[in-house]
């Protein structure tokens, strides 16, 4: 008997019109029945899976990062196993979970059927899967807006992050972990739950998203252009062996600043600081080959 999937696609993401057609087909041609369905905002598409459980034997998201994202807390309420179409620009979560591009090769990943058990990031109650940040990144995800992003595509990233650094100041926070507390003067505080983010950026060497811990960095340079000569550390997830930047594997964060500042998770401002970041260890369930 055919599985039928739930399939939501972001139909106004760089690629999504065009992938929706090839997600339907690609599914269809492994067997799996698509009911696509159509979400307007992120904000209802969680309680949109919702609606669907007993209804569906999958889910099956086709879009970004910020899309799977918000479909998190609906695949984990419905009890229903998330199948990742990649079609955003970043695809991070897909590049941890080792799912090609290619949506007919993704298709068949979820039609082979076999799961995986992944952690969910949580701050402020709000959930990640790649990692949750204040400084550098939140002011990226400000200025990489959909326009520069179907514009640019994956350079979208560059050329947004060198107008991004040559603005940057660095600003004082407080970290508080099972290790204690201690204040910082940094440009960039980032909590990862999964491996991959920004485009293929590892948030350390030896992180993976059912390991049930989160990875900090923080960077504590006072020049951003110092960031420049890290760009293969970031690459491998080595940039703790720096002296500017400090690492620290933990389940539970606390971030304060002396003024409110925004966090960003999974390329969406969700929340602002005091910031509490936790783990959701094997929370959500996603095919993977």
């Amino acid at each position: 008997m055919s599985r039928r999937a739930l399939l939501i696609v972001n139909t106004k993401s760089r690629s999504g019109a065009d992938g929706c057609e090839t997600a339907k087909n690609a599914l269809l041609a492994q067997g799996v029945t698509p009911i696509h369905v159509e979400c307007g905002r992120r904000e209802d598409l969680s309680p949109l899976i919702m609606a669907y459980a007993g209804k569906v034997d999958l889910v099956a998201v086709g879009g970004g990062d910020g899309t799977l994202n918000a479909a998190a807390f609906g695949v984990m309420e419905a009890g229903l196993p998330l199948g990742v179409l990649p079609m955003g620009t970043a695809n991070d979560l897909a590049r941890t979970l080792g799912i090609p591009p290619d949506i007919g090769q993704a298709a068949g990943i979820i039609a082979r059927g076999r799961t995986r058990a992944i952690d969910l990031g949580l701050v402020n109650g709000q959930p990640f899967f790649n990692v949750a940040s204040i400084g550098l990144s939140t002011e990226l995800a400000r200025q990489l807006t959909k326009d520069v992003k179907r514009r640019f595509g994956r350079l979208a990233y560059a050329f947004t992050a060198l107008k991004v650094l040559s603005q940057a100041r660095p600003f004082r926070a407080t970290i508080t972990s099972e290790e204690g507390s201690v204040r910082v003067r940094t440009l960039q505080i980032a909590v990862g739950n999964g491996r991959y983010y920004g485009g293929g950026n590892a948030v350390e060497k030896n992180a993976a998203i059912d390991d049930e811990h989160l990875d900090l960095y923080s960077l504590e340079f006072r020049r951003a252009w110092k960031l420049a000569l890290m760009a293969r550390s970031f690459r491998y997830g080595e940039q703790g062996a720096w002296d500017e930047v400090r690492a620290i594997r933990a389940t539970e964060f606390e971030l304060r600043t002396r003024r409110p500042r925004s966090v960003n998770a999974d390329g969406e401002i969700v929340t602002k600081t005091p910031a509490h970041f936790s783990l959701k260890p094997g929370a959500v369930t996603v095919f993977a080959p």
